[in-house]
């Protein structure tokens, strides 16, 4: 069943800049979208076969934090009219993980050929959301001001099993001097539905993460002396743990090449 409700908007659906963000990602543009179409939700995609998703439901249910669900397809649908009208899960991303047996096979811009009948789309909140608030605030967001993708990590914090599906949480990280961390806390904490509150600051290696200049997962971005890294529960844990479970068949967006909704990121706060 899809969940959520449209986002109501002001701008007719044609001049939406998330729209025109789709349509440019389906025309065959790959890059980041960090930073793009300011104002509207990015989500991160877990598509699985019918078989595997309610138990997928369940592990996004007890892993909150990585995984929020902020919208769901009906089976074999690769339309999500909640997240945009004309949305189209096939072809809207910029650049997807294909995966068998828990390994990437493929990375194309297009996955019809692989679309089946079977499959469900989850759609998962995103960070890049918070970073506007943080951006408001005058915070600056190193990878957006680099042009890279956020630095993620795996680390040694294990999520919470359901079915097949167990495996560590991956985090993203924002370096902050250490008063602009406090003020993160807050701001993010206002943010539950695109992970909320920093699971972890500074000391990387206490979570597992042995050189924080080699990322598992994006680019790396450099940490001044005066500043701590800052780590986020990261949508991209599913990815972790369809390696871990071997699912036979998925699908993923690729690391930091997120989906872009229509809805609002104002919509996402809490107070």
């Amino acid at each position: 069943m899809t969940v959520l409700v449209a986002a109501q908007q002001t701008e007719t659906p044609d001049a939406l800049p998330s729209r025109k963000a789709r349509l440019a990602y389906r025309q065959g543009l790959v890059a980041s979208t960090a930073g793009v179409a300011p104002g509207f939700v990015q989500g991160n995609l877990a598509i699985l076969p019918a078989e595997y998703a309610g138990a997928f439901h369940r592990f996004c249910q007890l892993n909150p934090k990585p995984c929020p669900i902020v919208g769901m397809s009906d089976v074999g649908s690769p339309h999500i009219p909640a997240l945009g009208a004309d949305l189209d899960i096939r072809t809207d991303v910029p650049r997807y993980r294909v995966w068998r047996d828990g390994e990437v096979v493929d990375e194309p811009t297009d996955v019809t050929k692989y679309w089946r009948d079977d499959l469900v789309t989850f759609v998962l909140g995103c960070s890049f959301s918070f970073e506007e608030a943080l951006l408001d605030e005058g915070m600056p967001i190193r990878h957006i001001e680099q042009n890279v993708r956020v630095p993620m990590y795996r680390t040694n914090i294990a999520c919470s099993e359901a079915g097949p599906f167990a495996g560590p949480m991956v985090v993203s990280m924002r370096p902050f001097k250490p008063a602009d961390a406090i003020r993160a806390v807050q701001i993010t904490s206002r943010y539950p539905a695109v992970h909320g509150a920093p699971v972890h600051l500074g000391h990387p290696h206490l979570i597992g993460i042995k050189d924080i200049a080699k990322p598992d997962y994006g680019d790396p971005v450099p940490v001044a002396d005066d500043e701590i890294p800052v780590f986020w529960a990261c949508g991209v844990t599913p990815q972790s743990v369809i390696n871990a479970a071997k699912v036979p068949f998925a699908i993923t967006h690729s690391p930091g090449l997120m989906l872009v909704t229509d809805l609002k990121n104002r919509t996402m706060a809490v107070i």
